[in-house]
């Protein structure tokens, strides 16, 4: 069984994530064969937070051209964990 470190494979910072920060919800980067209650456990160690709820979703690999030669990005998973109402993640608000 992964670590909870190796579970949480980055925060998502983007502006649509940013505006989702002040409702509770937080977005990561995970491993893709993670399950729910993993990601729970998983946010819960590490930042000390109280979770709600979890929502994942498969990303699908965009295909990219450079020049003649095409392929596609790697799939990942993503997952939006709600907080406890008065929990925060330090990491996102610097």
């Amino acid at each position: 069984m992964p670590t909870p470190h190796e579970i949480i494979v980055r925060p998502l910072i983007t502006e649509k994530n940013t505006s989702l920060m002040e409702y509770g919800k937080y977005s990561f980067e995970v491993l893709r064969g993670s399950s729910k209650p993993e990601i729970k456990n998983a946010v819960e160690t590490i930042f000390n937070v109280t979770v709600l709820k979890v929502h994942t979703m498969a990303v699908h690999g965009k295909m990219k051209r450079r020049g003649r030669e095409s392929g596609y990005t790697r799939d990942w998973k993503k997952a939006i964990v709600t907080l406890a109402p008065g929990d925060r993640i330090e990491i996102f608000e610097s």
